[in-house]
């Protein structure tokens, strides 16, 4: 017996619950079309998704194949465009209202280029419009496919359309078609019901025994016999039990053998879990109860292999296939396949030939995770110096593991908090991750859950505090959530969505970002206090950075308040309501938003204890390219907000604003033989910039790599996209002494209790900035020169005396406090009335040559011995360590080649810079083991 290849393969049930006939959309002439005709496409903008409905404009089909060699119906191949290329083979023609044709001319080979040795299964297509801002798709927003079949006789099942699930008693309509057939046969699980000799079969019945039932179809004629088949699943009586007490929703382990499963889902019909657990299939074991207020499905699963990992899904309605939202970990179709075994290894594999969708995992009798620091006390708010990290962008294996091996680096530099962009699990694997999917489970991108942990654990052990940022504004399609109650018609999530908004409350497209939640929701309240709970307690994070903060209520901002800055009550309820709810958890957890609003609202929240980004970006730096006309300061400080508390976590650099270096660089001022796009003369000047920024009491936060002078716009392979990790700016010793005198600046800010005082003056506009701090403990006296000329400073000392130098470890009288003193631009001064131990910070070198070739080292790592090869002879080789000091000076070598013991250095990175006998210097950096 012969059968249809094309459709052969959904007589697996595990495919039969997921792969639908697309026939509504699109209709074929011919019905049956093989890879020799020429094929004409109809398009009805009416059925599917309706996104083309009543469209007026041109519109074009996006379109490949799936060939035995696609991985699943997600790997197009031989696409004839780029999404938004409008050629004119692939423009539809329209025919009538709402309806369009499209002509495969001279045939499928020809028309996508495709090799014959190449087998064709399916074409597919989605329709657009010009710019791919609108779209026709099947139900579900899913892509369209038409299979191709095979020359002579086939038959295909048109009605029903898909695999059904229904109550019993309903009436079930079966057609059937074929070409070149003698007859017709239909049974009905496995009994045969009738035949025709024509090329349409019709039938109607109905049915009332509960479970799985096959529909197949035959075709024959004197040579061959083709057939199709479909199953429809008559669905049995749910049972309504009210779940015992301690359960939540998501998945709640019983024991190592048994797990119940919770599903939030009010309005829908029935629930059946599908899983590894019952090989995907469809049974009335597993059609879940129900509450008794029909606003839950739960169901009991035994008889698990203890610690094994189970793939499954809920199946909703019969329509809707969704993972757990409260899952720990994802298992994905299509980003799962390239995270690498060194990332996380023995991944479990994704299910390819049993469902579609991304699914969730569980598994019993999992290891809790061992904390090696269970007492850990983060630091006040006011001395935070905060590290923001974009895990993927920070080490060349962008994975949790490997940012451990820095955390020394770190510590050194001296910040006490490290706010991670977002972990949680996100759409793709390459992204900044705020287009959330789920979060409850971490992105396998970066590593596993224990990765992580092990990674907040060795943060704990330096001191240093975590913060994560969450996207809680709003989340991307691939959500749980977002799935269950969606509006195929207009697109968006539906009316009775317990979480979302259909639109968003801004008519400014730049502030929207996937589909908004409706923070005005109790339910979305109760999900929001789930996920911070979950985070501080499972992960024991210190706190948060929330996400465009702004958007957290439904306040309508129009053109006259494009961002939503102006002052809402509303907001500002929700805000502090889930704030109390973070600090009945944890008392000291740190609450953090990136608000940005009018200082009336965020004077409001910064006075009820939650802190606020103050982006100072722009001011900054154009004090640091010597355009000083338009550089004040002031507004990193909590007291010219008029704030009680020091609740502003100031920043010259985020992830979202432009690197300071590149703009020194781009659009530096210059005057004379002095030019700020010179990168020492830059360098010098992030110097100046982080002695008034560091200092100002209160919060502050520094971007990754701010402390080396990172000089790759935000733009560099687009404003997302990945940018370069340059480790080796170490090699440079005028980005060694920034670091340096970071370092120093963060060191005096936590050591030193002047830097909390509330008794403080700022002169911060114009070319010359002072700041004057007093103390019962000193006073301090910070002046500097931003413009790119000499000036006289007056310092406006607090009064006579001995003042000492904090870089320069000497001293000066002052007779006069406001003695002008003068200083070079780019100049910088910090004078304390109490002598502090002056910073170890490498002395400035004015040029270093890009182009000589640096010295050979090795090995590198090391643990005893250090071989030095230069391409001229060695004069004097001196080492230091990453904090300046050092820790070793050779002299008088007279040689190319040279062994050192470092045998006695303590494990760490090292410099190594070597002079040759011109008095030239290179130097490189190597890790003692």
């Amino acid at each position: 017996m012969k059968y249809n290849k094309a459709r052969i393969l959904i007589l697996s049930l595990s495919l039969l619950l997921f792969n639908k006939i697309e026939a509504q959309v699109v209709t074929t002439e011919p019905a049956f079309p093989t890879v020799n005709n020429t094929i004409t496409i109809i398009f009805d903008a009416t059925k599917g998704d309706e996104g083309l409905k009543d469209f007026t404009g041109d519109i074009y089909a996006h379109t490949g194949v799936i060939t035995e060699k696609s991985s699943s119906e997600s790997d197009w191949k031989y696409v004839i465009a780029e999404w938004t290329e409008n050629i004119s083979k692939a423009k539809l023609t329209q025919i009538s209202t709402n309806i369009y044709q499209l002509k495969i001319t001279p045939n499928i080979l020809e028309y996508y280029d495709i090799p014959e040795i190449d087998e064709v299964l399916k074409m597919t297509f989605v329709f657009r419009n010009e710019d791919g801002s609108k779209t026709g798709r099947d139900i579900g927003g899913k892509d369209i496919f038409i299979d191709i079949y095979q020359s002579g006789i086939n038959v295909n099942i048109l009605l029903p359309q898909h695999d059904l699930i229904i109550p019993d008693g309903q009436n079930i309509k079966v057609q059937a078609v074929s070409n070149e057939a003698d007859s017709i046969l239909l049974f009905i699980d496995n009994t045969r019901i009738l035949s025709t000799d024509n090329d349409t079969l019709n039938y109607e019945f109905s049915d009332i025994i509960a479970g799985k039932h096959w529909i197949k179809v035959f075709a024959k004629n004197n040579t061959d016999t083709v057939a199709d088949s479909v199953y429809y699943y008559i669905r049995g009586e749910i049972i309504v039990q009210d779940l015992p007490d301690g359960f939540a929703d998501g998945i709640n382990y019983i024991d190592e053998n048994t797990v119940t499963l919770v599903l939030f889902a009010p309005n829908k019909q029935f629930v059946y879990a599908i899983g590894d657990f019952n090989n995907w299939e469809l049974s009335e074991q597993y059609l879940m109860k129900k509450t008794t207020d029909d606003n839950r499905y739960w169901i009991t699963i035994d008889n698990l292999i203890s610690n094994k990992e189970y793939i499954f899904q809920y199946f909703i309605d019969g329509e809707v296939k969704i993972a757990d939202p409260y899952t720990d970990k994802t298992s994905n179709p299509w980003n799962d396949k390239y995270i690498s075994d060194d990332i996380y290894p023995d991944l479990i594999q994704y299910p390819t030939d049993k469902t579609t969708e991304v699914a969730s995992v569980f598994q019993t009798a999992q290891t809790p995770f061992n904390w090696q620091t269970k007492d850990f006390t983060p630091p006040n708010k006011e001395d935070l110096v905060i590290y923001e990290l974009l895990v993927r962008d920070y080490t060349s294996n962008r994975d949790f593991k490997t940012i451990r091996d820095t955390l020394n680096y770190l510590k050194t530099l001296g910040v006490n908090a490290i706010e991670f962009m977002p972990v949680n699990e996100f759409e793709g694997n390459d992204s900044w991750g705020y287009n959330p999917a789920f979060y409850f489970a971490v992105d396998k991108a970066y590593g596993s859950k224990e990765d992580f942990k092990r990674l907040i654990d060795e943060c704990h052990k330096n001191g240093m505090a975590v913060i994560i940022d969450l996207v809680l504004n709003h989340t991307y399609g691939q959500s749980p959530m977002v799935r269950m109650y969606w509006d195929d018609t207009n697109n968006r999530p539906a009316t009775d969505n317990p979480w979302y908004n259909q639109q968003s409350n801004f008519t400014n497209a730049d502030a929207q970002w996937g589909y908004d939640l409706n923070h005005e929701s109790v339910e979305t309240q109760k999900f929001v206090d789930s996920v911070n709970s979950y985070w501080l307690t499972q992960y024991h994070v210190d706190g948060f950075r929330f996400d465009f903060t702004k958007g957290f209520s439904n306040t309508i901002h129009g053109s006259e308040d494009p961002w939503g800055g102006n002052y809402d009550v509303n907001r500002i309820a929700i805000l502090k309501r889930m704030s109390d709810k973070i600090w009945q958890i944890k008392n000291n957890a740190y609450v953090i938003f990136e608000h940005l609003s009018e200082n009336s609202e965020e004077t409001e929240l910064a006075n009820y204890g939650i802190m606020l980004w103050g982006n100072l970006n722009y001011n900054y730096n154009e004090a640091t390219m010597g355009w000083t006309g338009s550089s004040d300061f002031l507004w990193i400080s909590y007291k010219e907000r008029g704030w009680s508390t020091p609740n502003v976590i100031g920043y010259m650099e985020s992830h979202d604003e432009e690197r300071l270096m590149y703009r020194n660089l781009q659009y530096g001022n210059f005057t004379g033989d002095y030019n700020t796009k010179e990168i020492n003369t830059a360098l010098r000047r992030m110097e100046l910039a982080a002695t008034f920024f560091l200092t100002i009491p209160g919060p502050k936060m520094i971007w990754q790599f701010g402390e080396l002078g990172y000089d790759y716009s935000i733009d560099y392979n687009g404003r997302v996209g990945k940018k370069p990790i340059n480790w080796d700016y170490f090699d440079n010793q005028n980005r060694l002494r920034l670091y340096q005198v970071y370092s120093a600046l963060i060191k005096i800010k936590k050591e030193q209790s002047v830097f909390r005082s509330t008794d403080y003056s700022l002169s911060l506009v114009g070319a010359k900035k002072i700041i004057n701090i007093n103390s019962s403990s000193m006073d301090v006296t910070i002046i500097g020169n931003f413009g790119v000329e000499e000036n006289s400073i007056d310092p406006s000392f607090q009064k006579p005396g001995k003042w000492y130098d904090y870089f320069a470890g000497d001293s000066i009288g002052v007779n006069d406090p406001h003695g002008l003193i003068k200083l070079e631009a780019g100049e910088y001064k910090i004078y304390t009335t109490k002598k502090l131990t002056a910073p170890n910070v490498v002395t400035r070198i004015n040029s270093i040559s890009n182009g000589s070739k640096l010295f050979q080292i090795y090995p590198n790592p090391t643990t005893n011995s250090l071989h030095l090869n230069n391409d001229k002879e060695i004069n004097r080789i001196v080492i230091h360590n990453i904090i300046g000091s050092q820790v070793k000076e050779v002299n008088d070598i007279n040689s190319q080649l040279i062994d050192i013991n470092v045998s006695d250095f303590q494990s760490g990175l090292y410099f190594v810079s070597v002079y040759d006998k011109s008095g030239k210097v290179k130097t490189r950096k190597f890790t003692k083991k």
